[in-house]
């Protein structure tokens, strides 16, 4: 295996990519989910529709991402560790950005969006409609995708067989999701399995595989099963987002789309340094998780209490405004909440005997029976 694996140096260029893929997702909430599907008059800007329906495929590029960070992420951690680093990395911000979201619909909101204090309650555990709750802000589905993704991995390494028998696991994962696919299309199936998505995840791990030093016709047959099964997933969410939009999407655009990402991201992966300050990049990066939890409703609560005759206007304004909101809460509440989370939980799991590193011996073996 290559030294890379070893240095956990950031890849820099995921973090403008991560950027890149939020702001799609925003395009996608502002130029035609929200005219479509809220049924609020002027809701953002219709007449980017014909580009921004394909922003959708912003969260599946999140998903690859996720894929090659997580496999990143969980080198060198017991499942305790890598749980604690995962909780303390998204569960802070979330709570934040989803009060500062409820606190703006209970104030600015009526009559067109109103929130309650059981909502707020349900949505502490994320998966509100779990618990009989809308969720606060309808982007959080994504994040159940990635808690259910990471609960997963936690549990791969608790029983040893992540990373170290990452092509079983991955080709166990696609088998499934095809036979839910192709036959019965069950919900629970999709949920535990993450149907709808495991694809995109498994590009992101094997990608990870390629970057740590690995090659071979074993790795590229499964990337190129792994990126089938993704493109494949992402015509498969025309079908059910098409009765909820009314939206006609060119099924060729959604395969370039997801076969110019997947390509994109490998190259990033390879480029160790972008020509920016590494400030500026560690901040575009930093500040794409609170503006996708912040970007949707907020946004549309302050469009519409505005009631705008200008509607472009409006939105680069509401755009920037929170965009300058998430790098606040990255810079000031997201770091040290973060930082202070990791330090409790780590001390606290220390103390009851769960490691957050494995044991040297242990690891040296892990790692020498690592495909």
């Amino acid at each position: 295996m290559s030294s890379s694996a070893s240095q956990k140096s950031r890849v820099e260029a995921l973090d403008l990519l991560r950027l890149a893929a939020v702001l799609g997702v925003v395009l996608y909430h502002f130029g035609f989910w929200g005219p479509t599907v809220n049924g609020i008059p002027q809701a953002a800007i219709p007449a980017l529709a014909p580009v921004a329906k394909y922003g959708f495929l912003g969260v599946p590029v999140f998903f690859i991402i996720s894929g090659f960070v997580i496999a990143y992420s969980a080198e060198g951690r017991t499942a305790t560790g890598f749980a604690i680093a995962r909780f303390s990395r998204i569960y802070p911000t979330f709570v934040f950005c989803m009060t500062l979201t409820f606190l703006a619909i209970m104030f600015l909101g009526p009559p067109h969006f109103n929130a309650t204090w059981a909502q707020w309650a349900a949505n502490l555990f994320v998966a509100a409609p779990a618990l009989g709750q809308a969720y606060m802000d309808t982007s959080y589905w994504s994040l159940v995708i990635e808690v259910m993704f990471y609960a997963w991995v936690a549990m791969l390494i608790a029983i040893g067989l992540f990373p170290r028998r990452i092509d079983s696991i991955i080709l166990i994962w696609l088998a499934i999701t095809f036979a839910n696919e192709l036959t019965i299309d069950a919900l629970w199936a999709e949920k535990l399995f993450l149907a709808d998505d495991s694809g995109f995840f498994a590009v992101g791990l094997l990608i990870y595989e390629f970057y740590r030093g690995r090659r071979g016709a074993m790795l590229y047959s499964m990337l190129a099963l792994s990126i089938g099964t993704a493109v494949f997933q992402a015509l498969h969410k025309l079908v059910k987002l098409a009765p909820h939009t009314g939206g006609v999407f060119d099924q060729w655009i959604v395969v370039a789309i997801c076969l110019a990402s997947i390509a994109i991201i490998f190259l990033a992966t390879q480029v160790r340094r972008v020509p920016l300050p590494a400030g500026l990049t560690l901040a575009l990066g930093g500040l794409t998780y609170p503006l996708y939890l912040l970007h949707m409703q907020l946004g549309y609560v302050l469009f519409e209490h505005q009631a705008p005759d200008d509607a472009v206007l409006l939105v680069l304004t509401i755009v920037t405004g929170v965009a300058l909101l998430a790098w606040a809460v990255w810079r000031y509440v997201e770091r040290p909440a973060q930082r202070w989370t990791r330090e409790f939980l780590t001390r606290h799991a220390i103390r009851l005997g769960w490691p957050p590193k494995p044991d040297p011996a242990v690891a040296s073996v892990a790692s020498n029976g690592t495909a």
